[in-house]
């Protein structure tokens, strides 16, 4: 079956590129253009009561699509903001203990690769990275480091950005998780929506951030965080949002919210949301499930595997396959090769109209609802051209 139908707009732009960045700018679905109407016509129609829609309607819809997606136990554990970023600072600053002592890998994303280094020339941080590699085992490694003890926030990713590896260990960072710390937190952002995540057995225990912008479809400014109660009840990053609802404090200071309201920021654009909502009311529609997405990207992805190590994908047979498909195993929507040539292959693809991307010396091929068998053919003849 083509799913192609659902992104018209996105592909009738371009017809002959073949899109293999599904990872990285996840094109739009029909569905988000009509949302994006719907703000804008909305926003004017209701203009200063704007936000007693938004957060009577959007935001709680949102919620209840994301809690349905990770299995969590409320939606009110939930909020939204524009970016990861944003929401990393406002859990950091509430650990009160300086510098935090910080356990991370050396692979997460430039978010928190960036910020970690700039709090470490400040003072404000201590980090210690355990290294990604050899990766079959850093999850023994990395746990271990964790149960060691002496630090005051955990954060690694579900699916490592750059390598496409998974981390399969999280039950045993909850079981280290306290309010008093350390604190756990999860970076999600390749694995929402990219793999199907329960998180009902650790969600009294772990942060989970990600966003919109890659497999839920939905564009920038869909980012989001589920917080577990009694974990930072005070962060000293705080919007105006986070004063609305139950509140509670000391005497005299500043009153937080109890759930995972106590993390809202203030005015942001909320059409993101509604992208969200309409994506996910989309695949509601289509009988489409995560799992099923991801079945439907595992295929396109073994026949390109099977292609590069056959030789048939040209000089990327030379390449290292970080994250090769095994099975039925849970795994990232992309396939990641290793080669000094990965940003020279790129750049060839890009001059025939072959979009795929690059980090450092990785070229990484993302897969989804919008390719087809025949564009996989398509790209394996393109990168036969290879040398």
């Amino acid at each position: 079956m083509s799913y192609k139908p659902l992104f018209s707009r996105a592909l009738g732009l371009d017809p002959e590129r073949l899109h293999f960045a599904a990872h990285s700018h996840h094109l739009w679905p029909d569905a988000s253009f009509d949302a994006q109407v719907q703000a804008w016509a909305e926003a004017n129609r209701f203009a200063d009561r704007k936000w007693d829609l938004v957060f009577g309607e959007v935001i709680p819809e949102a919620q209840k699509h994301v809690a349905k997606e990770l299995n969590l136990p409320s939606p009110d554990s939930l909020i939204f903001a524009p970016s990861t970023h944003d929401i990393l600072l406002r859990i950091v600053s509430g650990i009160e203990k300086k510098p935090v002592r910080i356990l991370s890998s050396d692979g997460e994303f430039h978010s928190f690769r960036r910020q970690s280094e700039r709090w470490e020339e400040a003072g404000e941080a201590v980090v210690t990275r355990v290294p990604l590699q050899p990766f079959n085992t850093f999850a023994q490694r990395f746990v271990a480091a964790a149960q060691a003890g002496g630090h005051d926030l955990i954060l690694v990713s579900q699916v490592f950005f750059r390598t496409g590896q998974l981390f399969d260990a999280i039950p045993a960072l909850a079981e280290l998780a306290d309010p008093a710390g350390p604190w756990v937190m999860i970076d999600g952002y390749h694995g929402f929506m990219a793999t199907p995540t329960d998180l009902s057995a650790v969600a009294d225990r772990v942060f989970y951030l990600a966003g919109g912008y890659k497999y839920a479809m939905a564009g920038e400014g869909a980012c989001f965080l589920h917080s577990p109660p009694g974990f930072c009840p005070r962060p000293v990053i705080t919007g105006w949002f986070a004063e609305f609802g139950h509140l509670e404090g000391p005497p005299g200071g500043v009153q937080y919210r109890t759930d995972g309201g106590r993390f809202w920021g203030a005015t942001f654009d909320v059409s993101a949301l509604y992208r969200l909502n309409a994506v996910r009311r989309m695949l509601d529609e289509q009988g489409l499930t995560t799992a099923e997405i991801a079945a439907h990207a595992r295929s396109l992805q073994a026949r390109f595997q099977a292609a590069v190590q056959g030789g048939e994908a040209g000089a990327l047979s030379q390449a290292e396959i970080l994250n090769p498909v095994e099975g039925e195993a849970p795994r990232a929507r992309f396939l990641a090769l290793r080669s000094d040539e990965a940003s020279r292959w790129k750049a060839d693809l890009q001059h025939m109209n072959v979009v795929t991307d690059v980090r450092d010396d990785v070229i990484r091929f993302g897969f989804s609802l919008y390719q087809s068998e025949d564009d996989v053919e398509r790209l394996i003849h393109a990168c036969a051209r290879l040398t």
